[in-house]
């Protein structure tokens, strides 16, 4: 069995050897554990200090793509390297090297196909009251929205098996770890995740220019993921409260009507319950034409997974 551990880099010469000081040399029931850093265009020497380090793979971006086109470059190196397994972590240490083992044993053991860290963010010192309170409802909210457990849901320390990858397809730009989780839930993919402390931060996150910044972002990836993976929850709850509120008008209608047929005070009634049932059955048919693109989308997809199946097994090193 092959673990392959990336790192994406920009400008890294610094914070690199920290990541590699406790990175394991052997895991029981993993024989080959190699190193992979995706350089995303630094200007420093990130290259030089990764081979100095001994890092077995380096694909180098001539300049920054930014972190979800790294992770697609990751995934489609270390497939072609036959990895069964691949980690993902941090590149300021913030992920600490030596957990990688307690992350990866769920996979080895075939108990899951994808291992997300969990951060314990409400213990982390660094955090304040407010990121705290927010990294709570974040996480709540993807629960939610894809039925999944994992506390810590933006987590980038993670493990994946070589089928989970095969079956991902990355459709965000921003929050990708986001992604996955949800369509990891769609295509019955066993998430889990363990608890472990983290190390405080070597310097601020370049992705993002400030905490709200990073939610707007995020929200906006993961209400787009969800639509395109649960249109169909997404259409009921759209059409249901109209069906409520022309219920609602109809009825009053009906019985204003009832009582006193001269009264024209109630085609107000009348006027909004057509209006919200013309929503509504537009809502409905929304539902039933993305339902079908779904089905397809379904289809081209495990076409798309033996497509890639078939090429990495080709292509291999």
């Amino acid at each position: 069995m092959k673990l392959i551990i990336q790192i994406p880099c920009l400008n890294e010469e610094k914070t690199l050897p920290l990541v590699f000081e406790w990175m394991p040399k052997k895991i029981d029931g993993i024989d080959i554990i190699e190193t992979m850093i995706i350089d995303d265009g630094s200007s420093d020497k990130t290259i030089k200090v990764a081979r100095k380090l001994g890092v077995n793979h380096i694909v180098i971006h001539k300049q920054n793509k930014g972190l979800w086109v790294a992770f697609k470059t990751w995934i489609n190196k270390a497939l072609l390297e036959w990895a069964d397994i691949l980690v993902n972590t941090d590149w300021d240490n913030q992920y600490p090297s030596k957990y990688i083992e307690e992350l990866v044993r769920p996979i080895i053991e075939d108990k899951a196909d994808i291992v997300i860290w969990d951060r314990q963010t409400s213990k982390v010192a660094h955090f304040s009251l407010l990121k705290k309170f927010l990294q709570w409802l974040w996480s709540t909210l993807v629960r939610f929205l894809s039925w999944s457990k994992v506390p810590d849901s933006v987590s980038w320390f993670r493990a994946y098996s070589r089928e989970s990858l095969l079956r991902l397809n990355i459709t965000t730009r921003f929050s990708y770890v986001l992604d996955t989780i949800i369509q990891a839930s769609k295509k019955w993919l066993k998430t889990d995740y363990i608890k472990i402390t983290t190390n405080s931060p070597t310097r601020p996150s370049r992705l993002f220019k400030n905490m709200f910044q990073h939610i707007i972002k995020s929200t906006k990836d993961l209400f787009r993921v969800y639509a395109m993976h649960n249109p169909i929850r997404l259409f009921f709850a759209l059409w249901l409260p109209f069906l409520i509120i022309w219920l609602f008008w109809i009825s009053r209608f009906l019985y204003f009507y009832y009582l006193n047929p001269i009264d024209t005070w109630k085609v107000q009634s009348l006027i909004l319950a057509w209006t919200s049932l013309i929503i509504a059955i537009q809502f409905f048919a929304l539902w039933i034409i993305w339902d079908i693109i779904n089905k397809n989308k379904l289809l081209l997809e495990d076409n798309l997974y033996l497509t890639k199946k078939n090429y990495y097994k080709k292509n291999s090193n």
